[in-house]
C-alpha cells in the first residue's frame, strides 16, 4: 500500500536529506577533495561507505513506508552524491581537467599553477609604486 501523494513527498525528500547527511559525515568535503591528488583512495573508500550505507537507509524507508517514490528519490540523490564525490576525486588540481584512473601526474605540455610558496610576489597587495613591479612579475611567470 503506497501513501498518500501528500505524505510521500516529504518522506522521499527527507529521505534525500538524510542521504546528503550521511555524505557530508561519512565522506571529506567537496573542497577538499579537489585539493589533493586526484584518484586518492581514502577519498574512494570514504565514498563507497557514505553510498553503501546512505542506500540501505534508503533501501530501509523504502520497505518501511513501502512507497517507490521514496526508492526512486533517495536513490537518485544517493546516486547523484556519489557520482560527484567521484567525480572530485578525479579532478586534477594541477591541470584543472578529470584525471583518468591510472594517472596522477601532469601531462608535461600542461602549465603548472603557480602557488604562493613558489612565487610570494604574485600574492603581495601591490600599492603605490609597487603595483607595476607586481604586475611585471606576474607578466614574468606567466
Amino acid at each position: 500500500m503506497a501513501l498518500k501523494p501528500e505524505v510521500s513527498l516529504p518522506i522521499a525528500l527527507t529521505t534525500g536529506a538524510v542521504v546528503v547527511a550521511v555524505h557530508q559525515m561519512a565522506a571529506p568535503s567537496m573542497a577538499d577533495v579537489r585539493t589533493i591528488d586526484p584518484n586518492n583512495r581514502d577519498v574512494m573508500a570514504a565514498e563507497k561507505q557514505a553510498t553503501w550505507f546512505s542506500l540501505g537507509i534508503v533501501g530501509g524507508i523504502s520497505l518501511i513506508t513501502k512507497d517507490i517514490n521514496v526508492f526512486i528519490i533517495g536513490g537518485t540523490i544517493a546516486v547523484a552524491a556519489a557520482w560527484w564525490k567521484r567525480y572530485s576525486n578525479a579532478y586534477n588540481p594541477s591541470t584543472g581537467m578529470a584525471a583518468t584512473r591510472g594517472s596522477t601526474k601532469a601531462p608535461a605540455d600542461a602549465t603548472p599553477r603557480v602557488t604562493q610558496a613558489e612565487a610570494p610576489q604574485l600574492y603581495a597587495v601591490p600599492t603605490g609604486d609597487n603595483a607595476a613591479a607586481v604586475g611585471s612579475a606576474y607578466d614574468a611567470v606567466i
